[in-house]
């Protein structure tokens, strides 16, 4: 069975930091790609960053280059998102999802993703 499992979320200040970490069990994730999305209501779910755990290769969208790291943490075998320099738009509920890499066509996509998480809210508000 596969959960995947989002946790970190909260209130922060703008230009503040905070790290969200996923945790994927039942997934082998040497063949999986591992995504982070947000959700504000009203609009689409938008993909943040991606991580191919076998090469390491990461994917950001524009909006948080240079702000936000996505971060494999084989200690605790999660997959972290650092965010920093925290602005109000920023604020949305932050999912985790899965994908296999046979199926990931465009890593920003959420319909390509297979597993999904319950999902973390992040505010960011002074």
């Amino acid at each position: 069975q596969v959960q995947v499992v989002e946790s970190g979320g909260g209130l922060v200040q703008p230009g503040g930091s905070l790290t969200l970490s996923c945790v994927v069990s039942g997934l082998d994730l040497e063949y999986y790609a591992i995504g982070w999305f947000r959700q504000v209501p009203g609009k689409e779910r938008e993909g943040v960053s991606c991580l191919r755990i076998r090469d390491s290769r990461e994917y950001y969208a524009d909006s948080v280059k240079g702000r936000f790291f996505i971060i494999k943490n084989n200690a605790e075998d999660t997959v972290n998102l650092q965010m920093n320099s925290l602005k109000p738009e920023d604020t949305a509920v932050y999912y985790c999802a899965a994908v296999g890499l046979h199926n990931l066509d465009l890593w920003s996509d959420p319909n390509d993703y297979d597993y999904w998480g319950q999902g973390t809210q992040v505010t960011v508000s002074s």
